[in-house]
């Protein structure tokens, strides 16, 4: 296919690649050959903009006016751009509107900032409270108090400098003694333990090292995009990745901005759906990055039953209290609550002070005397329940802030007079006091400040304490609900085709906590949990060694999910587990000894002769996790929506959480199964594209017989059909497929990957899957 033949106004599909310092754009372009084989119409490329120097992610922006030098600047991306269209590739850029790296020494508009003030032309772009801590910006850098620290700053000239930072000194300082000289600077230094509580900057949840943009503000918007629309118009990159929109102030006008700016190019959005949740239907963009799609073919291939017999189990064998593991809503919860009186600290605080600013001052008598404590225990009490990451202007907030989340946290009031400061707060975040600036900042910081608690205590620590099924802990997933049932799964496809058949799918990203193999190996567990109970039993029977009953499940878990995998990669990923989980240790509370106790137990466990024993009881399950893996990568390249394959995962690919889901891979094929299945999808989409695009049909094909409950197909547009087998252990169980079949749309159809197989009528399932556990169908001409 020449780029003359494809429309890039739309993919068919995209190949993620993260570009690092080790893998800059000219590796890019040695890849582009392989990549260009695969069958998809454009490269995903990581962000591309000057980042922190040595960043393996390129999400530290410190320069949006200029291509990373690191990856080989822009005459590189540029160089890339070519290499890829003379393959007939486009290319897809992610961008970062939401923070830009705290580093002044690197960050050129944050140092004019802070040595200037306020007054400085680049205040705007930062989102800071001058008006708390005196008017200075606090950097939490010191390795401890600035007592113990202070023998460690130094002056340089015109520079301010503690180990490797360096900040800029307000004209006329520097030869001020250090108390003075800090107290007439625009910022303060302070130990980073200060951070939680003191911050005056808003932050990319709760990480201080990057800080937030106002990209609402036009001059902002148009200084931090302009390199990234410069490459658009003149058609070296052909479209975006949006990453975390849901920490602007105003995603609605922000997308709207961005599309009339882009002249409307396909673009998608990192916005994170809660079950249920659709996409705000105003939105100019072309859907959502994927993880929706992701939470539905997983659950496809997860066993409800069994996914309730492992729950037992789990409770069992763990026995963790309801709120700290047991109970999946409890642990929400809980979580929740811990993240804002901790993580969150700061960002609570400047809510409550601005709420209390909007009461005191207001002129509705409806607002006025209310505590302090109590509109903090309002807004507690609201945002702890809420169920999405954050309203929007575009969608009504009372579907958001429910009346039934308002009862529940009027419960935490013990007189009902006191109460009345939830209505106060949900009125606040209706907007039924009107949209003067204090009011319309009221709702901004309330829809932030919910986007980070959800993330915080959904990801990044529930998912690490509610451990029963480690597939189900994924970004955007419902831990406490993982199964999805065919019906329940061709409704919601029925649904993308119809509201978003542009939007993205993934399966696989750079922020996946196990790769879709780990998980597809993870989904048999719930079709043999008795099994999988007798193993745990036989591997911790003396019990010796192991820091608690929840890490120990996770870790077994894990290995069985990953194979037999290097010490230091399980190691790692598990301390990451039990830090984030925040249960024993933490990354700001470390327990040394507990975390020692962890690492011994991988080592004698998990990756010990124990190990040995999971190990072979996952070799004994291979084929019903290759049915898992086959199945998922073929129903993802077949779907409604546009696939975007992560670098590597047309092969198997086994990885757990970053930095080991970051590794180099090889680009080259290797003659798998998956390979074969993924590259007939793929060339089949970028052969028919009126069978998979805006205007295509999907059409749910139920199988008829004993075991149809086990096939999963679908026809696209009439003329390609997808089946793959579901559940295979439990199919295998009960007896095989007997004289299942399924009953294809009428004409002749041939298998893609062998053609010289047709089908016609009543197809025996038996016969499709006869080489295979899945089948590409495609309808030839009589």
């Amino acid at each position: 296919m020449t780029p003359e033949q494809r429309d890039p106004a739309v993919p068919t599909a995209t190949y993620r690649l993260q570009l690092q310092p080790g893998f800059p754009f000219r590796a890019a372009a040695d890849a582009v050959p392989y990549v260009a084989s695969l069958g998809v119409s454009h490269l995903h490329l990581s962000p591309v903009l000057e980042a922190m120097p040595g960043s393996p992610h390129g999400y530290d922006v410190v320069d949006h006016a200029r291509v990373r030098e690191e990856l080989g600047g822009e005459e590189g991306l540029r160089e890339l751009a070519r290499t890829a269209r003379e393959h007939g590739l486009g290319l897809i850029v992610d961008i970062v509107p939401n923070h830009m790296a705290m580093s002044p020494r690197h960050n050129r508009a944050l140092w004019e900032v802070l040595r200037d003030g306020p007054s400085s032309p680049r205040a705007r772009w930062f989102d800071i409270d001058w008006e708390a801590q005196g008017g200075q910006v606090l950097m939490p850098v010191l390795g401890g108090p600035l007592g113990e620290e202070a023998d460690r700053i130094r002056t340089d000239g015109d520079v301010l400098r503690y180990h490797d930072h360096a900040f800029p000194l307000r004209e006329g300082t520097a030869a001020l003694p250090l108390p003075r000289l800090l107290d007439a600077q625009w910022y303060r230094p302070v130990w980073w333990r200060l951070a939680r509580t003191e911050l005056n900057y808003r932050r990319f949840f709760s990480i201080s090292e990057l800080i937030g943009l106002r990209v609402e503000d036009p001059e902002v918007f148009e200084a931090t995009h302009a390199k990234i629309l410069q490459l658009l118009r003149e058609g070296v990159i052909d479209g975006l990745r949006v990453d975390h929109p849901d920490g602007l102030a105003d995603p609605d006008g922000y997308l709207r901005r961005l599309h009339e700016a882009t002249g409307g190019r396909w673009t998608v959005v990192e916005k994170i759906l809660a079950d249920g949740e659709a996409l705000p239907a105003s939105w100019p963009v072309a859907g959502t990055t994927g993880y929706d799609a992701l939470r539905h073919v997983d659950g496809l291939f997860t066993n409800p039953a069994g996914f309730g017999e492992l729950l037992g189990q789990y409770r069992r064998f763990a026995a963790p209290r309801a709120d700290r593991g047991g109970d999946w809503d409890a642990t929400v919860r809980r979580a929740a609550y811990k993240v804002l009186t901790h993580e969150l600290a700061t960002e609570m605080d400047r809510l409550t002070r601005l709420t209390g600013r909007l009461c005191a001052t207001s002129a509705e008598t409806g607002l006025r005397d209310r505590a302090p404590w109590a509109l903090r225990t309002a807004l507690r009490e609201l945002l702890v329940r809420l169920e999405v990451y954050r309203p929007y202007a575009s969608v009504d907030a009372a579907s958001v802030v429910t009346e039934e989340v308002a009862a529940e946290a009027r419960l935490a009031f013990a007189v009902p007079e006191e109460a009345g400061a939830v209505d106060v707060v949900r009125d606040l975040v209706l907007g039924r006091y009107g949209d003067g600036p204090g009011y319309v900042e009221f709702r901004t910081r309330f829809a932030q400040t919910a986007s980070a608690l959800r993330a915080k205590s959904v990801e990044d620590t529930a998912f690490y304490r509610y451990v029963p099924l480690l597939s189900a802990t994924e970004v955007g997933g419902e831990p406490g609900r993982p199964a999805v049932s065919p019906e329940r799964f061709h409704a919601y496809c029925a649904r993308v085709q119809r509201d978003w058949p542009a939007t993205g799918t993934v399966l696989s990203t750079h922020d996946a906590k196990r790769s879709a193999d780990v998980r597809a190996a993870l989904h048999v567990l719930t079709e043999c949990p008795g099994r999988w109970a007798d193993v745990l039993a036989e591997v911790t029977r003396d019990g010796e060694g192991v820091p608690d009953a929840q890490l120990a499940w996770a870790a077994w878990q894990t290995v069985f999910g990953l194979g037999p995998a290097e010490e230091e990669r399980v190691r790692g990923a598990l301390l990451k587990h039990v830090r984030e989980a925040g249960l024993h240790t933490s990354w700001t509370e470390q327990e040394p000894a507990y975390e020692e106790a962890v690492a011994r137990f991988v080592a004698a466990g998990p990756c010990g002769a124990p190990g040995e024993r999971v190990a072979a009881f996952r070799a004994s399950l291979e084929p019903h996790i290759r049915a898992n893996v086959l199945g998922a990568a073929l129903v993802h390249l077949t779907m409604p929506g546009v696939p975007d394959l992560y670098q590597g995962t047309e092969h198997e690919y086994r990885a757990l959480v970053d930095p080991d889901n970051r590794r180099t891979v090889r680009f080259a094929g290797d003659g798998s199964e998956k390979e074969a299945v993924t590259r007939a999808a793929l060339r089949a989409r970028a052969r028919r594209p009126e069978v998979f695009g805006d205007m295509a049909s999907y059409d749910p094909l139920p199988a008829e017989g004993p075991a149809a409950a086990h096939c999963t197909a679908f026809v696209r547009s009439g003329e390609v059909l997808t089946a793959v087998t579901r559940l295979s252990l439990r199919l295998a169980e009960a007896g095989g497929w007997g004289d299942t079949r399924l009953p294809l749309p009428p004409g002749r159809w041939a298998d893609v990957l062998e053609p010289a197989r047709e089908f016609r009528g009543h197809a025996r399932v038996a016969d499709l899957f006869e080489r295979l556990p899945v089948a590409l169908l495609e309808r030839i001409a009589d």
